[in-house]
């Protein structure tokens, strides 16, 4: 029943065989999607190689740079999305990054570079290639975005990220209520710990995944293809009565008290 045959999706995020975007670009093309995929640019050239060479048994469409803080990678990654496609369907949005000192220590120490750094790459840009997307979502779409627990709770060695978490979350409700009147619905998915580049950078990361493993109801953590199943759930037909949400993928940790 889940079919996304005819849909155009772009997928941001990728950046090895780990990333959660990896997952989800996987389930989305295994139900059908016509991928676009972009990557963050290096002087070097070598994010642009690692991914292309990952991500070719999925034959995307578009293959695009794009770093989000800079603001003509987005003008030209929606731009060849026009001319490529006329419309998009689905915006992937997994993208998160915060200074590792501004991970641990005391939060209050915090320095004002870092936090609006962890906030326009982590927060803003979600408001950011919304707004790129909305034009061009002529016939509805889905947003997803990626959370996790921490932006509710405190946990240890994610301090800023936190926050921009919590900022996201928010910026997911907002979102769905401008959008909802062109039937775009926008949601996110709080996905247990996965050790991925990103999450290399949290300290602890392994002790975190060994916790949820004991605590969890399942008695295990969750995996990116887990994650992309319910990324292209919520991004098919299935889910067209679900905007403004954020779906727990944690094999049930958010439930338990202790």
């Amino acid at each position: 029943m889940l079919n996304l045959s005819g849909k155009n999706a772009l997928v941001t995020g990728i950046a090895n065989s780990r990333s959660i975007a990896w997952g989800i670009a996987q389930q989305l093309h295994a139900a059908g999607a016509n991928l676009g995929i972009t990557y963050l640019p290096d002087d070097k050239g070598k994010f642009e190689k690692k991914v292309l060479e990952l991500v070719e048994p999925l034959n995307p469409s578009l293959f695009l740079p794009c770093n989000v803080e800079n603001e003509e990678q987005i003008q030209a990654t929606f731009d060849a999305i026009q001319q490529k496609w006329g419309k998009l369907d689905i915006l992937i949005h997994c993208l998160a990054f915060a200074n590792k000192e501004d991970l641990s220590g005391d939060f209050s120490q915090t320095s004002r570079l870092g936090f609006n750094k962890a906030l326009e790459v982590s927060t803003y840009s979600l408001i950011q290639l919304s707004g790129a997307a909305k034009p061009l979502m002529t016939e509805g779409g889905s947003i997803l975005t990626l959370s996790y627990l921490g932006a509710v709770r405190a946990i240890p060695n994610y301090n800023v990220m936190g926050v921009a978490k919590a900022g996201l979350e928010a910026s997911v409700r907002y979102l769905a209520a401008e959008l909802g009147p062109q039937n775009i619905r926008v949601n996110g998915i709080s996905a247990g710990p996965i050790r991925t580049l990103a999450s290399s950078a949290v300290g602890g990361i392994l002790d975190m995944i060994h916790h949820v493993e004991q605590v969890a109801p399942l008695k295990r953590t969750v995996t990116q293809l887990e994650v992309g199943s319910a990324a292209a759930f919520l991004c098919s037909d299935l889910s067209s009565g679900i905007t403004g949400q954020i779906l727990y993928v944690d094999a049930g940790y958010e439930i338990m008290g202790m």
